[in-house]
């Protein structure tokens, strides 16, 4: 049995971006429970396979078809075992994917450029999906818990695998940095707070907040739409323009707010329940040579104590890093697609990469001026921890990869009994015309209630 899920969030990113492009003529093809798949859903993930170069055959619908069947199963015993997803856990993990992407593209405003959407609906279109993803994975893992994979079965596993058909493994690299950002001067963030205050008495004084915001706000994703953002919840933006946004009634605009993203006037349009429609306006604070430069001679200072012994690099992260996300595990970058420390070469932020391709393994290089994917200025020291070249896989440079195999297809077998307790136990119905001539792993046809 074949259980493979397209719910990845590759996937699902550019199903709920791209496959809105086209209007699908939408109807309800099965029923599983209280779960429905729908054409739209089958449609956009065929598109969204044909567009990222997968091979596509004549099973190909059938087999994303029976993939959603599996997760829909799966997401209706979520529900029924009362699995659970807290807002803040599918904020947060969208949010860290979202941020592997915007490291992508270079920065926000290139994605926000690229999908023609400001960042607030990009994440409103994903969102139901990340909920999904979530409680399908949760199920999967209630199932399966409690399962291990010994070093014995690991080295059972790679043995049964013909030497010919051992996957190829790009090169990969581990890689951890001390980030150091520079922050703009009193008089370049005075300027920005003067500004703010102006527009916000322009606004007191009958000036629409939308058209200022269009003029003037460097938010690229609201600027257009004259500074909205569309409804949010309170954690579904920085905190500080949450607690600011959510106490303002229609019309009202806040105080300045200052976020990692700049600083900010908000007018309050709309209050429904647990939801906010506001208008923004942003503008981030000018930055100047000096302040790069401070930020190149504070990243020296820690490269001098890396060099001479005081400090371990993974001290030095800990204790002077502004990255948050790494600097609790020495600097390390984690691969967000897998949490694994090793990422492929190609994934790299193109800056970043020409900086890896120079280095040896161990090797520290001279701090380098990067930007986050948040925009934000800066210099990185960056040392290369490891360094894979592209080969066939084996045990001795790939144990971990072997291993999460290996544990994968004892997680099958079990989902594998588990599913077809479910299908024979669970009430659904198919469209016959969308299964016609499919060949299902599991006798959907036969046991259909």
């Amino acid at each position: 049995m074949r259980i493979k899920f397209l719910f990845l969030f590759a996937m699902i990113f550019s199903t709920a971006l791209f496959g809105q492009k086209k209007a699908v003529l939408d109807e309800i093809i099965a029923v599983i429970g209280d779960e429905i798949v729908s054409k739209s859903e089958l449609e956009s993930q065929f598109s969204s396979m044909v567009a990222q170069g997968m091979e596509v055959t004549d099973q190909s619908r059938c087999q994303i078809f029976e993939d959603l069947l599996f997760a829909k199963m799966l997401l209706n015993h979520a529900k029924l075992d009362s699995i659970e997803v807290s807002e803040n856990q599918v904020e947060a993990e969208m949010d860290r994917r979202l941020r592997y992407f915007i490291g992508q593209m270079g920065s926000e405003q290139a994605l926000v450029a690229y999908y023609k959407k400001p960042l607030s609906k990009i994440k409103d279109e994903l969102r139901a999906s990340m909920r999904e993803q979530m409680l399908v994975q949760g199920m999967r893992s209630e199932i399966s818990s409690g399962i291990k994979a010994t070093p014995a079965e690991v080295e059972e596993y790679f043995n049964k695998i013909p030497e010919d058909s051992l996957p190829l493994i790009d090169a990969e690299v581990e890689v951890a940095h001390i980030v150091v950002h520079a922050p703009p001067s009193k008089a370049a963030v005075k300027k920005v707070k003067e500004r703010l205050r102006e527009f916000k008495k322009r606004v007191s004084e009958g000036e629409r907040f939308s058209t200022l915001a269009v003029l003037y706000s460097e938010d690229p994703g609201s600027a257009e739409k004259g500074g909205e953002i569309g409804f949010v919840g309170k954690a579904e933006v920085a905190p500080e323009f949450g607690a600011a946004a959510f106490q303002l009634k229609p019309g009202q605009v806040s105080p300045i707010v200052k976020t990692d993203f700049g600083y900010h006037i908000i007018q309050m349009i709309e209050r429904r329940g647990t939801k906010a429609n506001v208008r923004h306006i942003l503008l981030k604070p000018k930055l100047d040579q000096t302040a790069l430069l401070k930020a190149k001679q504070e990243l020296d200072s820690i490269a001098n104590l890396i060099q001479t012994d005081s400090l371990s690099f993974e001290e030095a992260a800990s204790k002077f890093s502004d990255e948050e996300e790494s600097k609790k595990n020495g600097g390390i970058m984690v691969n967000p697609y897998n949490s694994s420390s090793m990422t492929p070469m190609d994934q790299l932020d193109p800056s970043m990469f020409f900086v890896i391709d120079q280095l040896e393994e161990g090797e520290i290089s001279q701090p380098v001026e990067l930007q986050d994917p948040r925009g934000k200025p800066g210099y990185h020291l960056i040392r290369l921890n490891k360094r894979t070249k592209p080969h066939r896989a084996n045990l001795e440079q790939d144990y971990q990869k072997v291993k999460q195999a290996a544990l994968a297809e004892k997680e099958q077998k079990v989902l594998q009994e588990w599913m077809a307790k479910a299908v024979e136990n669970t009430y659904f119905s198919l469209d016959d015309k969308y299964a016609e001539g499919c060949e299902f792993m599991q006798p959907w046809l036969a046991n259909e209630k």
